[in-house]
């Protein structure tokens, strides 16, 4: 059979999309769903994170409100694709979280933005605020996996992703589906956190571990997966430095507002915190650390 098939969140069957191969995709998958599912996460990222986009920002300044620091990450990213979405444009966001980014291509350029996520209490989340905001008619939520993405090839005019990709335990199936979906003259856009070239992937363990991967991509893995996938117009806005900047606010933050997390997290969740977030301040303080935003095109 030259073409594989699998069903869609509308009971419909998407052609050209391959069975999910269960193994170290599924396994980590297993892992991502049991992390962002617990009351305790949601908790952490509605009140330390504002709930709207949980991922890296970009700071102008050190005491910036993570909220703030990290919409200007998706604004920015939003303007490397900005001349292919108008309203007749369809974007596809993998792993959207709570729906920030997906939420913010829909207002500003009114474009239709399909939401693919494995967390189904995140995705119930994004719905509600979705027709709260009155933008339930531009946005579909659909559960599933971005390693066996249920639409077919060349659907969508940008693919979009931020700091998802990290969850995966198998980067070049994802990026294949990625690629697959992807109009020939579409883009894709996304930032990841990544490891440094020169770092021993048993020097991030401690850190990744939360994570449910073995190791971090480097930018170098990424730019030669999607080069071998045809996207040879591969650019990296580097941003590394601020990842320093944004596990320091998040400890920060954490530490100040302790006694208040106590209350609405558990003390387990609460102390895995504290321990685990120095790790991370720490290998962004020795460079071991990279972080941007990748834009592509094929050539």
């Amino acid at each position: 059979m030259s073409e594989q098939h699998r069903q869609n969140s509308t009971g419909t069957i998407a052609q050209g999309a391959p069975l999910m191969p269960y193994d170290r995709a599924s396994s980590s998958e297993q892992a991502t769903r049991s992390y962002y599912d617990t009351a305790d996460v949601d908790a952490f990222y509605d009140a330390v994170w504002g709930g709207e986009d949980i991922h890296t920002g970009i700071y102008s300044h050190d005491e910036e409100s993570i909220a703030t620091a990290s919409r200007r990450t998706v604004e920015q990213a939003a303007d490397k694709v900005s001349g292919l979405l108008t309203a007749d444009s369809t974007v596809l966001d993998l792993g959207s979280g709570y729906g920030g980014a997906t939420r913010y291509l829909a207002d500003r350029f009114g474009c239709h933005v399909v939401a693919l996520n494995l967390s189904e209490p995140q995705n119930e989340r994004h719905r509600a605020t979705n027709a709260a905001r009155g933008l339930g008619a531009l946005i579909e939520v659909v559960t599933g996996s971005f390693h066996a993405i249920p639409f077919p090839d060349r659907r969508f005019d940008v693919v979009w992703s931020q700091e998802a990709f990290c969850h995966s335990g198998d980067r070049t199936q994802l990026l294949s589906e990625a690629v697959r979906v992807l109009k020939p003259e579409g883009a894709l856009v996304f930032t990841d956190l990544m490891a440094a070239e020169d770092v021993p992937v048993r020097t991030l363990r401690p850190a990744v571990s939360r994570l449910g991967v073995d190791a971090l991509a480097t930018p170098d893995l990424y730019r030669h997966t999607l080069a071998g996938l045809g996207l040879s117009r591969t650019d990296f806005d580097d941003r590394s430095g601020q990842v320093l900047t944004h596990y320091e606010r998040l400890t920060a933050e954490t530490h100040r507002r302790e006694h208040e997390l106590r209350q609405i997290i558990s003390p387990a969740y609460v102390d895995g915190l504290l321990a685990n977030l120095p790790l991370w301040v720490d290998a962004a303080h020795r460079g071991h650390l990279r972080w941007g935003i990748f834009h592509c095109r094929r050539a």
